[in-house]
């Protein structure tokens, strides 16, 4: 009778720790799974972003749509007008170098035209304190009369100042200021201005 009575005890504590190790792990399962659908998604880690990453567009703050300036014949002379250049810059002068890089390579449609001599290049550029300073090659001073010269030296100070038409421009050619112009000894009063231009020169 004894050893059945302790064998009904040991059954039965046998069942509790069953039981107890059920009802433990049961609970867990509860707690994870309450959690589980608590946590954001790793797509949305923050719980906060609504619209996806763009992309990096970092553009200089300073950043400007230069002009190009051609020449235009008009029923008495010519006149300098403006074409827009579209630049992607990152540079603070590469807006004005693109400008002059499209200038030496001459117009590609229309009626405007250039006197600037095919084969000029861009020796240097450098803008900045109300001053642009244009360094050229030795190609710029070849050819033509006294009305081309005075038509790239227009089209040069006004290119330059697109930015800035108060600025004050200086040019060179081969690094050496530019003071007489062609053959015919156009001379130059640098620096020059878009009111020196109009005031001296005639287009």
């Amino acid at each position: 009778m004894k050893g059945q009575q302790g064998s009904n005890r040991i059954s039965s504590g046998a069942i509790a720790t069953v039981s107890a190790v059920v009802v433990a792990v049961g609970g867990g399962v509860a707690w994870f799974t309450t959690h589980s659908s608590n946590t954001p998604t790793p797509s949305n880690p923050s719980g906060r972003i609504e619209q996806p990453a763009q992309p990096s567009t970092r553009q200089p703050a300073n950043e400007q749509t230069p002009n190009v300036y051609w020449l235009k014949p008009t029923d008495k002379n010519v006149t300098l007008v403006p074409q827009p250049v579209r630049v992607a810059s990152i540079r603070a002068n590469q807006p004005l170098e693109a400008a002059f890089q499209s200038l030496l390579a001459g117009p590609t449609e229309g009626t405007d035209s250039t006197t600037i001599p095919k084969g000029t290049k861009l020796l240097g550029l450098k803008a900045g304190n109300d001053e642009v300073h244009v360094n050229l090659s030795e190609d710029f001073t070849s050819g033509g009369g006294s009305t081309s010269m005075m038509g790239r030296v227009g089209q040069v100070v006004y290119t330059a100042t697109t930015l800035n038409p108060k600025a004050k421009v200086y040019i060179d050619v081969n690094g050496k200021p530019l003071d007489v112009l062609g053959g015919e000894g156009v001379e130059l009063q640098q620096p020059l201005t878009r009111e020196s231009f109009q005031k001296n020169y005639s287009l």
